[in-house]
């Protein structure tokens, strides 16, 4: 087999990957995205992702008509998108389209030039919008229990979730371009949207509840609000904000050059021109909704559309837990560690007092060891605090970094201002998680035996630890150093059975 041939065929590694790979490209109103999906089939990990600003949508409701330079545009990027997804090996290519496509008279034209490229697109009805972006919100925070509002660039979604599922849901034609004409004039939008809301009577059962914001318009509002409050921890996911905040982005947007917004960290320049659009639209629904809190969801239609085609017990997995199972899959040094390290460690802690963020350290515990030696402990608190995670708020990513950080050698460390997010005996609490994550794995070198043969646990003022006679050669100095870092920071004596 020549050179060429060799780097033209791939690794059977990576056809295994191709071909758990799946690709959405979404046709939006306002934008145009391809998105590449791969990894645990709970809670994908994004392996590409592309936009282009074809703003379909712009226009409809002056002509009812996409413009002749959007279609160009859109088609260019179908074609991009299409090309793309056959090289990567992309077996399971979804091509949907909403609003704009939905409602504009030549929808059809561009459904039929999309087909000429190979792309069969599903034309998805409001209801099925409105569905699609609360399953995303869902598959993301289970627990969700509130209205999802997912504004585009032609429509309003609005959906009741609550006991992991949809109930009622609703679809305006209130996208930030069709509500600019509104700017300006006093009053105009929560008129329009009062006549609106009068199509959904069940809104009204669910005033004062948390609005999830689903919506490249509203994280884009959401990255100015942590600006502002000189938030932390630049993750835009589960990141909450008083209902005062609508009113406060609507000012600062109004307020603000396009030149002072663009100074925003990781804001995206295309958001910019219909911020102030979004930012109205989010404090009118504050004010008619008498929303609680404000949460925002980096998923959204995309990744319901995955959600809602799993199986129902794979639905029902938690996605923190999922994807730390995968990463120690991927990274970890031997396999099924983690669950064993947590139940070993279990019984020196609460029950039901943050076990599933426990757990998530246990499962990642054992995969930050191809780091460099001196940066071990940062490494790992980098894993934890600011990973790809879903299902995890601001306080658990403090938490799960700062056990992965100690876990590590790193000690209780100084978390600076992101010890804001977390109090301060839930830091203690999880830098004694990291200390015993340490013991455990010093104790048994990584492997099962030593673990299962053993025993950690409290005894009136003592740290004990038992191991049978054919193991106590495995106590030794490194071990005891450990046991009486954990001890110490328990405020306990060691005692070894």
């Amino acid at each position: 087999m020549t050179d060429t041939a060799l780097l033209d065929r791939p690794s059977a590694a990576v056809r295994h990957a191709r071909g758990s790979r799946s690709a959405i490209i979404d046709i939006g109103s306002n934008s145009i995205r391809l998105v590449v999906y791969g990894g645990p089939t709970r809670i994908p990990a994004t392996l590409f992702n592309e936009k282009i600003m074809a703003g379909l949508g712009r226009s409809l409701d002056a002509t009812g008509a996409i413009p002749q330079a959007s279609i160009d545009a859109a088609l260019c990027a179908l074609r991009r998108f299409k090309l793309l997804a056959d090289e990567m090996g992309i077996e399971q290519l979804r091509t949907v389209a909403t609003a704009a496509v939905r409602d504009a008279t030549n929808g059809d034209d561009l459904l039929a030039q999309a087909a000429d490229l190979g792309l069969t697109v599903e034309l998805l009805s409001g209801e099925q919008e409105a569905e699609a972006a609360a399953l995303g919100v869902l598959s993301a925070i289970p627990d969700a229990d509130g209205v999802v509002g997912d504004l585009g660039g032609g429509s309003l979604e609005l959906t009741r979730v609550a006991d992991g599922g949809v109930q009622d849901r609703v679809s305006f034609p209130l996208g930030v371009l069709r509500i600019a004409g509104t700017r300006g004039q006093k009053g105009a939008l929560e008129a329009l949207i009062a006549e609106h809301f009068k199509r959904a009577p069940w809104l009204k059962q669910a005033r004062g509840l948390p609005l999830y914001l689903v919506g490249g318009s509203w994280r884009a509002l959401a990255r100015i609000d942590m600006a502002l409050a000189g938030y932390p921890l630049p993750i835009v996911h589960q990141y909450m904000m008083a209902p005062s905040a609508a009113d406060r982005l609507a000012r600062t947007v109004a307020q603000s050059s396009r030149d002072q917004l663009r100074l925003v960290p990781s804001l995206s320049g295309s958001r910019i021109a219909m911020l102030g659009e979004a930012s109205a639209m989010l404090a009118v629904l504050v004010r008619e909704l008498q929303t609680k809190s404000l949460v925002v969801s980096a998923y959204g239609l995309r990744e319901g559309l995955l959600f809602k085609a799993l199986p129902e017990d794979i639905r029902a997995e938690d996605p923190l837990i999922a994807a730390c199972r995968e990463e120690a899959d991927v990274q970890g040094r031997f396999p099924q560690h983690g669950e064993l390290l947590d139940r070993w460690i279990a019984p020196l802690f609460p029950k039901n007092t943050d076990a599933r963020l426990r757990l998530a350290a246990c499962l990642l515990g054992d995969t930050g060891w191809r780091a460099n030696p001196e940066f071990r402990a940062e490494r790992a608190f980098e894993t934890g605090a600011h990973g790809n995670w879903v299902g995890i708020d601001a306080r658990g990513r403090v938490l799960l970094g700062q056990a992965l950080f100690s876990a590590f050698g790193g000690g209780s460390g100084s978390l600076g201002a992101l010890a804001t997010l977390a109090g301060e005996n839930d830091v203690r609490r999880a830098v004694r998680w990291g200390l015993a994550i340490r013991l455990g794995q010093r104790l048994s070198g990584g492997v099962a035996g030593p673990l299962r043969r053993s025993s950690l646990r409290v005894e009136g003022r003592a740290l004990c630890l038992s191991l049978p006679g054919e193991d106590r050669g495995l106590y030794g100095e490194a071990v005891d150093k450990r046991f009486r870092q954990l001890a110490e920071a328990m405020g306990l004596e060691t005692k070894l059975v």
